[in-house]
């Protein structure tokens, strides 16, 4: 082999002949496993003009990046260790280790797969030889298996022309970063539905696509992060992305709560992790004390005063409050909103049996004007916001349980997807100098026909806004499927959960 490689510290002071100063041969250095698994002491192959073909130059033409897959958990297939892995980019597997006994070796030794990446450094050795090789025609590797975005890049994601320039994959297929599918690898399309709507919110898209955990910071926030630089990857070599390395860990930490192959509440899976990713980001019970905080965080006043049953009430009138007596108003964060649906008829005659019942968005958001009363538990309340965040969580309660089943309302949403002003639901010395929000995501959920709720069949979607203003564009995707859809059909799904973002004053 000609190549170049640095001299070994035991050999300074020897010539370049084989003979040490004395004239007698010398034998090599041997080479401990400790040394063997090191970076610092394998040999890095360079890139010389004029250079005969290196050995390393004789083994890339092997890559297969086709079946390069990294977004599954980074564990050996043999041990099942998660420390120090490589991946072999011929057959795409991955094995621990790098020195002669380790799974790695074997499998360069026996299956005459010799190109390796590191998983952690990137870094790309040559086995059994062991080896560092750098060359420029990995680095597309490099950026697949580890994203890295700067600043400009971000500002580009906002810019006007972002939607007349897609990427490419290795088939020449188009896609736009940021909007492509997600894996549903049993049944997790409602955690998938959430991981969109939340890594196309831009301050948090920005923390972590702009992020280096190398500290003591969580798995969770790591993969959370890891994740969304592969979603908004410009440089793909498949236009999917599967979220099973964050999901796993999404099981681990919420003890088996949210799991793949089990239907849940994609509302119950967001409440969960935006308090999670709250408290890995080092927040406190402070506003804006992290990211998520300072970006979904509100202020509701809840005013309470218990019912007494006045003589003189007939049997139809409802409680009020009574201003003569006391009334308990206490102020309390909030992360998102939940919004009632009026109950759907009981009856329907022959005309109307086949009609969807609709309401509009003010109508359910009249909770939080703080004059439309609630009764729950002989209490009497009544709600207003504070302080309105920048980006407005809206969860409408769909589904309801009684002591046989649980329902389900089919009652239709319609809602503007631009201009919805929150003013007459903020309290007039509230701290917000717009009260202007504009849709950026929507969830909505499909089943069975019916008021019963069927979790083994449900389906969920989420729509997305891209670039904003009059060259707006929506995308209805749902696991897999990416595909642009008309305006005017966003308010016919049943909507569980909407995020509204504060338009720029």
């Amino acid at each position: 082999m000609a190549g170049i490689r640095q001299k070994h510290p035991a050999e300074m002071g020897k010539d370049e002949g084989g003979t040490d100063n004395l004239g007698r041969p010398f034998k090599k250095p041997r080479i401990s496993d400790d040394q063997e698994m090191s970076d610092a002491s394998t040999e890095e192959v360079g890139t010389t003009p004029g250079q005969e073909p290196r050995a390393s130059d004789l083994y890339l033409d092997t890559i297969n990046r086709a079946i390069l897959d990294f977004d599954f958990e980074k564990l050996c297939s043999v041990s099942l260790s998660n420390i120090n892995t490589y991946g072999c980019l011929v057959c795409g597997k991955y094995f621990q280790g790098r020195g002669k006994s380790s799974h790695a070796y074997a499998h360069s030794i026996h299956d005459d797969h010799h190109v390796f990446i590191n998983l952690e450094s990137t870094k790309v050795y040559v086995l059994p030889d062991g080896y560092l090789v750098s060359d420029p025609s990995l680095e597309d590797i490099s950026f697949v298996l580890a994203p890295t975005f700067t600043r400009n890049s971000i500002d580009n994601l906002a810019s006007p022309t972002y939607l007349t320039k897609p990427s490419y994959d290795l088939a020449s297929k188009a896609y736009l970063p940021g909007y492509i599918g997600l894996n549903n690898i049993k049944r997790n399309d409602h955690m998938n539905v959430i991981i969109h709507s939340l890594l196309h919110i831009p301050p948090l898209r920005d923390y972590l696509l702009l992020s280096n955990f190398r500290g003591k910071e969580s798995e969770l926030l790591k993969r959370f992060a890891g994740l969304a630089k592969k979603l908004w990857n410009p440089r793909l070599f498949k236009s999917q992305v599967s979220p099973h390395e964050f999901l796993q860990e999404v099981n681990r930490a919420s003890s088996g709560k949210f799991r793949l192959e089990q239907q849940g509440d994609p509302v119950e899976f967001l409440g969960w992790l935006l308090n999670r990713l709250h408290k890995d980001m080092g927040g406190t019970k402070r506003r804006n004390s992290s990211t998520i905080f300072a970006s979904f965080q509100g202020e509701l006043r809840v005013e309470n005063q218990q019912i007494l049953i006045r003589p003189d009430a007939g049997e139809n009138d409802k409680p009020l409050f009574d201003i003569d007596r006391d009334i308990k108003a206490t102020v309390s964060p909030f992360l998102f909103l939940a919004v009632d649906l009026p109950p759907p008829p009981l009856f329907q005659d022959a005309v109307e049996k086949n009609i969807i019942p609709q309401v509009s968005i003010h109508s359910v958001l009249a909770k939080y004007d703080g004059k439309t009363t609630q009764e729950s538990a002989g209490h009497l309340r009544r709600f207003k916001c504070q302080y309105l965040p920048q980006y407005i969580i809206l969860h409408f309660k769909r589904f309801t349980k009684n002591a046989f089943v649980e329902e389900k309302n089919p009652t239709i949403v319609n809602f503007p997807l631009r201009g919805l002003d929150f003013k007459d639901y903020l309290d007039s010395n509230g701290k917000n100098s717009t009260t202007i929000y504009d849709l950026i995501a929507n969830v909505t959920h499909e089943s069975v026909a019916g008021t019963t709720r069927d979790k083994e069949n449900t389906v969920w979607k989420v729509h997305l806004r891209a670039a904003g203003g009059e060259d707006e564009r929506w995308f209805l995707i749902q696991d897999l499927i990416v595909e642009e859809i008309r305006k005017e059909m966003i308010f016919l799904g049943e909507t569980v959960l909407q995020i509204w973002e504060r338009r720029k004053s």
